[in-house]
Parts: C-alpha cells; structure tokens; sequence
C-alpha cells in the first residue's frame, strides 16, 4: 500500500503546482453560465478537506469538516496553507505504517483531491488558463 501514499503525495503536489502557476487575478474567475464557485473557493474546499481529512486519520474516523484559510483571493495565503497541508500530510504518512492507518479515509482524500483536478481543468478551459508542466504530463492537458 505504499503505492497509495505515493498517490496521495503526487495529487497533492499537482495541486500545489497548479495553484503556483496561476496568477492571483485568476483566483477570483469562475466557469460562467453555469453554476459555479471560483479558483479562490476551490482553494478553500481543497485545504479545508486536507486538514479535515488529516484530522480524520489522526482519529482514525471522520470528524467533520473545517478550513482555516480564511481569504480566497489571496495566492500567497493559498499557496502557504497548501504547502503547510502538503508538508503535515507528508510527515503524518512518513511517521504512521499504512496498516495502522484508516484506508478508507485515505483513499476518500486522494478521490477529493483528484476529483477537484477535475474541476480545475474545467476552470482553466473555461478562463483559457495555461496548465503547468505537471498537469501537461500527467494528464495531457
């Protein structure tokens, strides 16, 4: 199951590449005509999901959902909490044997994190947004 941890880590460096390469005017663009939050909003619900998720498996089970990032138009807030949630799945992963680790709520935070690489290859479609060199590799964007 080392593989896994090994995905979860690759889905959320791709996530923090992403955020990195765009610029922050980007953050507040959405997909218009239809319904639609912003790149910012995506932001929140992608490190509010990594620390609640990481809360989870410190606990073994689920135990609701929480953000602290508290601005969503601000690249450089973004950019640290990302990295900040990358950094403490990284050592959570590293420091516990996946046999002592929920798997179902690992499994259930790499489906979030790559299930939002969906939604933001939508959003950069629909904005006409570059993708950086990782997304262009890994999924041929």
């Amino acid at each position: 199951m080392e593989i896994l941890k090994q995905r979860v880590l690759q889905a959320l460096g791709l996530t923090d590449d992403f955020y990195n390469h765009i610029n922050e005017g980007c953050l507040g663009l959405k997909i218009s005509d239809v319904p639609s939050n912003t790149f910012g909003e995506q932001a929140y619900c992608i490190i509010g999901a990594r620390e609640s998720y990481l809360k989870a498996l410190k606990l073994g089970q689920w135990a609701g959902f929480d953000c602290s990032l508290i601005q969503t138009n601000d690249k450089t807030l973004i950019s640290s909490k990302l990295e900040e949630t990358h950094r403490n799945i990284e050592n959570f992963l590293q420091d516990n044997c996946i046999g002592e680790i929920n798997n179902n709520l690992l499994i259930d935070l790499l489906e979030h994190e790559v299930q939002h690489h969906g939604q933001l290859i939508r959003f950069a479609y629909a904005n006409k947004i570059k993708f950086p060199k990782s997304w262009n590799i890994r999924y041929t964007v």
